[in-house]
């Protein structure tokens, strides 16, 4: 798939621009003058247009909008505009932009909330829950609902957050697992397997298994528990025998029993509650955890963070909230898979505290039958005792027969986890991937002995990850300046694409690059006739002055912006209004 066409049109149908997009080499010009005391190469709306671009393949549209040097403010005066004009945003892309007939597919998307978002794909209305499910489906046939996620795949196109700036493979957000990362570069590779999603799975329901297990555990070990209740029980031998020396009426004596018998049940079953709210209450943590994770932020912490970090590492100008809102598809995903269990629980806790309900009315009748006995006020003292520690027997049996079903179904759960990992380090599967790695880097190093004399490769790893094997993938150079690895990003994109083709693997053919001022001039001209010469869009936002002589030129520019004529063209005299934020 090629980009076509990105327009920018408002709700009264007027068109702010279109962006028509080529084969080779597409750029984004900032054409500030270098030399303008009063005007800079910031917040024209350069990285804008790839976020657009994003934003209608799926991504947030809050990063159109939020101020980039404080994440914290947004740009009240584009939001209002989208919002308010409800501009529309249209993306058209097409399989050969050669072939007229060949397939488009056309995605639309708005600001506005409610009754007036607009939210088509093929001119369709799609909910935020079928959205992404309907691209899927159009561009990843039957991938719908797998691992790794349609974002994921394609998150290696679009390049203008600083993680995937800045990281050849760890390109996604920064809470990314390393065995999601496995799974997104074995699907990359083409290395079918199946069980990935089933993987993923398994891993998170032993995280909450192992959550349950070390909070049933907090008090005291399971050995320790054993090891008290033996000692219980010894203690309830010897008062049970000091108990048989009183002379009681043998009605007093069978009540007593049924009193001990209906406390000891008593005590169970409340445990047995404790254990099933415990286990709803962690996946309503996990649940908590995630949405939370995804959607609510510390604001005030936030900009104390970002304020530190500014000060440490210069050009940072994305935020936590930001990467958040990123990771929000795949957890939702992951919502849905651990709440699965959640109405079997509530019914368990229905029916068990509908037994605690019929326990304490028989012993509210016992208990007040033997009250009534002149042989009770002798035994009292013994009685309480003996309930004392019926009662902690209850409770450690409950503790202990909880801690087994954990470890049980740990085991089964590591079990069908190794079986998995068999079967995925097998010699056979491993050499695929290997085989697979190689063809990749016939292309990788090809690439980059073309952009700078030098052969990177791909290299894949097996290593121990919280005790589980994994394959590890990674680039493997001796040239760590910025502007090399820039290069290096570019050179693994060009070659993936090349390799997928070849391999008749589904992808992207474009490739959206921002902040490339730090590749030098000779590697960006190379980079323009590789694009050219492969048939792949390369998207690029630039300052005009950090062009090369050879690339100023009108056929590889398709968008020109500048202080007074932004993006959206919404400056009041040619700038924005005083001591408002202006779009990046």
């Amino acid at each position: 798939m090629f980009l076509k066409f990105l327009s920018i049109v408002s709700g009264g149908g007027v068109e702010i621009r279109k962006i028509q997009f080529h084969k080779g080499l597409n750029l984004i010009v900032d054409d500030t003058p270098a030399d303008t005391a009063t005007e800079t190469g910031n917040n024209v709306g350069k990285t804008t247009v790839l976020k657009l671009i994003d934003f209608c393949l799926g991504a947030s549209g809050k990063a159109v909008y939020l101020d980039a040097e404080n994440r914290q403010n947004e740009h009240k005066t584009v939001k209002d505009f989208l919002v308010d004009q409800r501009v529309l945003i249209s993306l058209v892309l097409k399989d050969d932009l050669a072939q007229p007939e060949s397939r488009e597919v056309l995605i639309e998307r708005n600001f506005a909330h409610r009754k007036e978002k607009i939210q088509r794909i093929n001119g369709e209305p799609k909910t935020d829950e079928d959205f992404e499910r309907a691209l899927t489906e159009l561009l990843y046939p039957g991938h719908f609902g797998r691992k790794p996620t349609f974002r994921q795949i394609v998150a290696h196109n679009i390049r203008y957050q600083d993680q995937s700036i800045n990281n050849t493979l760890k390109n996604l957000d920064a809470f990314t697992r390393d065995d999601e990362y496995e799974t997104l570069y074995l699907f990359l590779l083409g290395c079918d397997f199946a069980q990935g999603d089933e993987k993923q799975n398994l891993r998170a329901e032993i995280q909450i298994e192992e959550n349950f297990k070390r909070r049933l555990e907090s008090v005291q070990t399971k050995a320790g528990y054993q090891a008290a209740l033996g000692i219980i029980d010894e203690e309830i031998k010897q008062l049970e025998a000091r108990k048989t020396e009183f002379n009681i009426n043998p009605r007093f004596q069978e009540d007593l029993d049924k009193l001990n018998d209906v406390k000891y049940r008593l005590n169970v079953v409340s445990a047995e509650v404790t254990r099933l709210v415990i286990r709803r209450d962690l996946i309503l943590e996990a649940e908590k955890e995630l949405r939370a994770g995804s959607a609510t932020i510390d604001m005030q912490q936030l900009r104390q963070v970002y304020s530190q970090a500014t000060a440490l590492v210069g050009g940072i100008q994305k935020t936590f909230e930001e990467l958040t809102a990123f990771h929000n598809t795949m957890v939702e995903s992951k919502v849905r898979f651990i709440m699965k269990d959640l109405p079997a629980l509530e019914e368990q806790i229905g029916h068990k505290r509908g037994q605690l309900e019929q326990l304490l009315s028989e012993e509210a009748a016992l208990g007040q039958g033997m009250a009534e006995s002149a042989s009770f006020k002798e035994l009292e003292v013994m009685i309480g005792a003996l309930n004392s520690q019926y009662q902690k027997k209850g409770e450690y049996e409950s503790v202990l027969k909880q801690l087994g079903e954990v470890e049980s179904k740990l085991a089964d759960l590591n079990k069908r986890l190794a079986e998995i990992d068999d079967n995925l380090f097998s010699e056979t599967f491993s050499q695929q991937v290997q085989d697979q790695v190689n063809k990749f880097n016939k292309y990788f190093s090809s690439v980059s002995n073309e952009l700078y004399g030098e052969k990177y490769a791909l290299k894949v790893e097996t290593k121990l990850w919280r005790g589980r094997r994994l394959y590890e993938f990674s680039a493997f150079n001796l040239n760590f300046s910025s502007g090399k690895k820039q290069g290096e990003i570019v050179c693994f994109d060009i070659a993936y694409t090349l390799f997928a083709d070849a391999e008749g693997i589904p992808c992207m053919h474009f490739l959206l690059n921002d902040k490339k001022e730090l590749m030098h001039g000779n590697q960006l001209l190379t980079v323009a006739q590789l694009a050219e010469a492969k048939g792949i869009q390369f998207v690029v936002s630039i300052l005009r002055d950090k062009l090369p002589a050879a690339l100023n030129e009108p056929e590889f520019v398709i968008l020109t912006l500048s202080q007074r004529d932004k993006l959206f063209r919404i400056e009041s005299g040619g700038a924005e209004p005083a001591g408002t934020p202006s779009a990046q």
